[in-house]
């Protein structure tokens, strides 16, 4: 077991991978009384199209990902569901464009809970019966999210700035595209991407580093697993213009939704490469929409924007992404605002203030946030699968300097790649 100490946080991670490829992570808090374990996989619903194990090229149905995920917590003769809860723990799962993961939280029972979330990611059971059951669940959740205006309005915006690449098709997929998925379709996917050396085990809390790294070898160890696949994923080419410049839907709100997205066409970033751009992208998002920033006041004054505007980069290493936006009275106002604003900072610059006001706050809030077993749970396989480290947030974002940002604007917010999505009240609808 290795250990690497990062001393600007004080923070020390114990890692080690396993002989059958697996490899973990354990984060020890002294004196909180929570521990969080979070078992996740590099596969997500972008992973439709790759090789098996034996070679064979298969395109899968969209959504199988998400629908793998709802199907492992089913057992043949356990409730695992019921095991969690007996053990005192809280338990989840979700799918992302990029990863699966499992997770649970407890105060006590660590080491049952730990054996738990193992052993049921790790024993597949799909049958024909439960399948076609689930396709009923899921197809309920799939017409949840088509009525909701956030969700709607967010995928639209990705369906705009995305062609061809998978993160414009919904993680649940289709009601049609999930119809098509069978038991034998799940094991295929299963026995790709579910390999211990293409998941991460992530420990955070309060435990003894050196037993729990035992009791997981002790678990894997117990288990006997074929050699890893070479898993090659197949994307589609993606051109770097938009698929649609602006795109409107209606249902019933009170207020217009409105996101303006900003989409990358620099793509293949790894490493510190690829988390500069993230906190140098982030770092410019807050001084120029940050509820301290003159833009965000001229909005609220104008009664333009209301207390859900917000906004995100999305950073990974083949597509990226900045969304803006939020409910507001007139969402073609708003677009032409922002615009206007952008282009009067693209030829003014940012000011020396406001850049180092942003960064003190940043760098504020990520510390607090390591206060949190929550937080690094959530965050630390995501920046771990992009070669990457929590860790390494502080040291990189306190060298980020103001002609870093400027450039990072001018490249970023180019307005041939500005994409609109509305979701507009339906007795709007003409």
């Amino acid at each position: 077991m290795q250990t690497t100490t990062f001393e600007q946080v004080q923070e020390t991670v114990y890692h080690e991978k396993l002989t059958n490829g697996l490899t973990v992570y354990l984060v020890p808090k002294r004196g909180f009384s929570k521990t969080y374990a979070v078992f996740t996989t590099r596969y997500g619903s972008i992973d439709s199209h790759f090789k098996t194990r034996s070679g064979e090229e298969i395109h899968v149905p969209d959504g199988i990902a998400h629908f793998l995920e709802h199907k492992m917590f089913e057992k043949k003769d356990r409730d695992v569901f019921q095991e969690f809860s007996q053990n005192g723990a809280s338990y989840n799962a979700f799918t992302t464009f990029n990863r699966t993961a499992y997770l649970f939280s407890c105060t006590d029972n660590l080491e049952k809970n730990l054996h738990l979330l193992l052993d049921f990611v790790q024993e597949p059971y799909f049958s024909d019966k439960s399948v076609e059951k689930e396709k009923g669940i899921i197809g309920q959740e799939i017409t949840m999210y088509d009525d909701s205006p956030d969700w709607k309005v967010y995928m639209n915006l990705l369906k705009a700035m995305y062609q061809e690449h998978p993160v414009n098709i919904e993680i649940a997929g289709t009601i049609e595209s999930i119809a098509k998925i069978t038991p034998e379709t799940l094991y295929q996917c299963y026995e790709t991407f579910y390999h211990p050396a293409n998941m991460l085990l992530l420990v955070v809390g309060s435990f003894e580093p050196q037993e729990v790294m035992q009791l997981v070898r002790n678990n894997q160890a117990n288990k006997a697993f074929p050699p890893a696949p070479q898993i090659e994923r197949l994307y589609p080419t993606e051109p770097p213009g938009l698929a649609r410049k602006r795109v409107e839907h209606h249902l019933p709100v009170g207020l217009p939704r409105c996101l303006i997205g900003f989409k990358e066409t620099k793509t293949g970033l790894k490493g510190e490469a690829l988390l500069r751009r993230e906190l140098t992208t982030k770092l410019l998002l807050d001084i120029l929409f940050g509820t301290s920033s003159p833009l965000y006041q001229k909005l609220y004054d104008s009664e333009l924007i209301t207390d859900s505007f917000d906004f995100d980069y999305s950073n990974e290493t083949d597509y990226a992404y900045s969304i803006i936006g939020g409910d507001t009275p007139d969402p073609d106002k708003l677009v032409e605002t922002i615009q206007q604003e952008l282009t009067t900072y693209l030829q003014g610059g940012i000011d020396e203030p406001s850049f180092e006001r942003s960064k003190r706050k940043k760098i504020g809030h990520y510390l607090r946030a390591l206060n949190s077993v929550e937080y690094i749970a959530n965050q630390f396989t995501s920046y771990k699968f992009n070669g990457t480290d929590l860790f390494d947030v502080l040291p990189v974002l306190e060298t980020i300097t103001r002609e870093e940002v400027e450039a990072r604007m001018a490249e970023h917010f180019r307005f041939e790649q500005m994409a609109v999505s509305i979701v507009r009240s339906a007795s709007k609808q003409e």
